[in-house]
């Protein structure tokens, strides 16, 4: 495995350097996000506002972007995080991370800030800094337009301009789209990164690797979520089953089921509106949705935009949520955080505790408050903080539906508690897929763990919160951790003897998961296409020889200084925590077993993971990691 080739970039001086990560570093980290909080870690000094222009923005890409491995064309984000204080990673599709690297630049360090709009670009090695005041004001659709289509492109619209919280970063139609990415962008006067290359990673052993990835796509092809669901009905297929589990977040999270499910969900989506597929590059899933929206073909919503856009703000209306879905891309601001803050705005006015003009079930006014967010004019200026900002302001801390001050997907926790673990212990805030995505096997998906029991999910959210970190770092995307769930178990269904069995096994081995964690990389030295078959494509990719345990210690490594930069930059254990609507009232209608029940799982997570009660990792785990010198 060669070193990998970073550029630190002082967008205040214009100096450019290399900044080289040698082969040890690499076989640590993998590249994505884990390398990227390291040098976070190192390279930004303690207390540095998020919205400055000294905060650290990392774009990355890991070691298997553009392999040709499937779905590994990803790229990452990494920053001190807008919304919640602590660390922020936000992951991305499309084509500027294959650029980038084609181009011969494996990650970028962006320090400073520019004194007038600039943009980045990089040709073939050759990094310009190129004036930007002409695309200043135009939306990411607009402005990515203005470049030759086969460059790869990440920029900001007007929120990020505006310095919204929640804007995103936009990379053709995808979108890296938690933490406020966008905002600092747009501190920093950047308006955005094209890139072009041609010359791709080399690769160790290319005849092995291309039968390996060949029987990989087949092996992702043939399984029910990657091969038929996916394809067939994007991530909105999740609507009907998160429906049916009472985990459908309705009404600003007060109840979990939705009378008009029916009406948003990923069957009515394919039926009514998809004109076709799309998918990401090198990816064969091909879960995208392309819909029609103003008489042109766009990206159509994932199903934290559906459920959030729909069954939590009591709109039905599938066709206004793919218009907002498509508004706030090229606007540029995360839909998640948007829809929280608008759904959190909308009790408030219920409740009589502040006037917004935003009511539960009325859709007339809320494109144009959606612009109004985006330029931060009128009312539209406080929407823009974010609805733990408001709730300092208006009070309703409760319920405003966020962890750490970014606000929850669209899963309710109390009919997933392994997911509501998973939201109050990420390192990003309320992300489901930091928090180890337990929805999937509790409430979404096929698994039966027990939806409301907490046994077991301490060790089971550590776990899926390492193999998600460690898939993320690497440039894989992480639908390709779903085919662990072997395919028997969704022929069955939920509700199947067999997927009961499975399920109550996963539970009964959560004392082998906890008890023997420091012994992880040894116990599993297997890299077998059933399990893990990212493992060997590393190999034969790069050369590095990683056991499954290995791969997951990556992840562990990485999540682990996610924990200390948070730690370091004044978060502690009071804030793994969820707002009171989900851990002490009851999900509507009143089940009494509808809490998360945070005090009886998160000492025992904290165990599984070496940490002391406190929530900080100990002496012993950071040693065990190689991380003894932070």
């Amino acid at each position: 495995m060669k070193p990998l080739n970073y550029l630190h970039i002082n967008l205040s001086t214009g100096k450019i350097r290399p900044l080289p990560i040698k082969e040890g570093v690499v076989r640590a980290y993998l590249g994505g996000k884990t390398l990227a909080a390291k040098l976070l870690y190192d390279l930004l000094p303690k207390g540095v506002e998020p919205l400055a222009k000294e905060n650290i923005l990392i774009i990355n890409t890991g070691i298997m972007t553009d392999t040709g491995a499937p779905s590994s064309s990803r790229f990452n984000m990494t920053f001190k995080n807008v919304m919640t204080g602590g660390i922020a990673s936000s992951n991305c599709g499309g084509s500027f991370g294959m650029m980038m690297r084609r181009a011969g630049v494996d990650g970028i360090i962006l320090a400073g800030g520019a004194e007038k709009p600039v943009y980045l670009e990089i040709l073939d090695g050759v990094v310009t800094i190129r004036d930007a005041e002409n695309l200043w004001g135009m939306d990411a659709e607009a402005v990515q337009e203005r470049f030759p289509k086969v460059y790869g492109k990440v920029v900001i619209g007007p929120a990020g301009e505006n310095k919204v919280r929640y804007a995103c970063a936009v990379s053709g139609e995808r979108v890296a789209g938690r933490c406020g990415c966008g905002a600092v962008m747009g501190v920093k006067n950047l308006k955005g990164i094209v890139a072009y290359g041609t010359k791709r990673p080399e690769l160790y052993n290319k005849p092995a690797f291309d039968a390996y990835v060949k029987k990989w796509v087949k092996f992702i092809q043939n399984h029910p979520m990657t091969g038929d669901s996916l394809p067939h009905y994007g991530t909105a297929g999740l609507v009907n089953n998160a429906n049916a589990s009472h985990a459908l977040p309705t009404h600003n999270f007060k109840r979990g089921q939705f009378e008009a499910a029916e009406e948003i969900c990923g069957e009515t989506l394919a039926d009514k509106y998809l004109t076709r597929n799309g998918g990401c590059v090198s990816c064969p899933i091909r879960c995208e949705r392309r819909v029609m929206v103003g008489g042109r073909e766009v990206k159509g919503p994932e199903f934290e935009t559906v459920g959030l856009f729909g069954s939590n703000i009591e709109n039905s209306n599938l066709e206004l949520i793919n218009e907002i879905n498509y508004r706030a891309d090229i606007l540029g601001i995360d839909t998640i955080s948007l829809a929280g803050t608008l759904a959190f705005a909308m009790e408030l006015q219920e409740r009589g505790m502040a006037d917004f003009g935003l009511h539960f079930g009325e859709t007339g006014n809320l494109l144009e408050i959606i612009e109004k967010i985006a330029y931060r004019q009128d009312i539209g200026d406080e929407l823009a903080e974010g609805s733990a900002r408001l709730a300092k302001e208006y009070g309703g801390t409760d319920f405003a539906i966020n962890a750490k001050g970014m606000e929850l997907a669209s899963y309710e926790p109390r009919r997933s508690v392994g997911m509501g673990l998973g939201y109050a212990t990420s390192n990003r805030g309320g992300c489901h897929l930091n928090g180890g995505y337990l929805a999937l096997m509790e409430s979404v998906g096929v698994m039966s763990v027990g939806a409301q029991g907490t046994k077991g999910k301490p060790e089971l959210t550590a776990f899926m919160q390492n193999g998600m970190e460690a898939g993320s770092a690497a440039g894989f995307c992480l639908f390709t951790m779903q085919t662990m769930i072997p395919s028997i178990l969704y022929h069955m269904g939920p509700v199947s003897p067999v997927t009961h069995t499975a399920g109550k096994a996963m539970i009964m081995a959560r004392g082998i998961l906890g008890n023997m964690w420091p012994l992880m990389p040894g116990l599993l030295p297997v890299k077998t296409m059933y399990l893990m078959p990212h493992c060997k494509a590393i190999e034969l990719a790069t050369g590095m020889r990683m056991t499954t345990g290995e791969f997951l210690q990556v992840g562990e490594r990485g999540f682990t200084i996610e924990r200390l930069f948070n730690l370091r930059e004044g978060l502690t254990a009071e804030d793994d925590s969820l707002p009171g609507r989900l851990t002490d009232e009851l999900q509507e209608p009143g089940d009494p077993s509808t809490r998360v029940d945070l005090e009886a799982m998160l000492p025992v997570y904290y165990k599984v993971r070496g940490w002391d009660e406190r929530g900080v990792p100990t002496a012993a785990t950071l040693k065990r990691l190689g991380l003894g010198s932070l």
